[in-house]
């Protein structure tokens, strides 16, 4: 089993300003200075320069999967077949309840489409 971030939203616009928040929760864990999660921010790209790194490029987000279903479809599909794994455990960190539970709705849809597709 193997675990990943993901985030999935109607549109990649929506995705990455939600996964804003998972990615304030590393750089402040990553700083030191670990807390409750935050609300989304337009300025992440501002607060990755300020602590002097960015994270979605080297560190443990950067296999995330951010964005709408198509996108969602693609990334899930590109970490399966790179790794093979037996069972994918994902977790969706998004600050507005009702966001993270579409979600996990958009993952939902999209997984029955690869499962009934790889029995085909």
């Amino acid at each position: 089993m193997l675990g990943l971030n993901l985030v999935a939203a109607e549109t990649d616009a929506e995705a990455r300003r939600l996964f804003t928040s998972t990615e304030q929760q590393f750089l402040a864990l990553r700083t030191g200075r670990p807390g409750r999660m935050p609300p989304p921010v337009d300025d992440m790209a501002e607060r990755y320069a300020a602590a002097g790194m960015d994270l979605t490029r080297d560190g443990p987000l950067s296999r995330a999967v951010v964005g709408a279903p198509a996108t969602v479809r693609a990334g899930l599909q590109a970490f399966v077949d790179a790794h093979r794994p037996d069972e994918v455990i994902v977790t969706s960190q998004v600050f507005d309840f009702e966001k993270r539970a579409r979600s996990f709705e958009i993952l939902a849809e999209v997984g029955a489409e690869l499962g009934s597709e790889a029995s085909a």
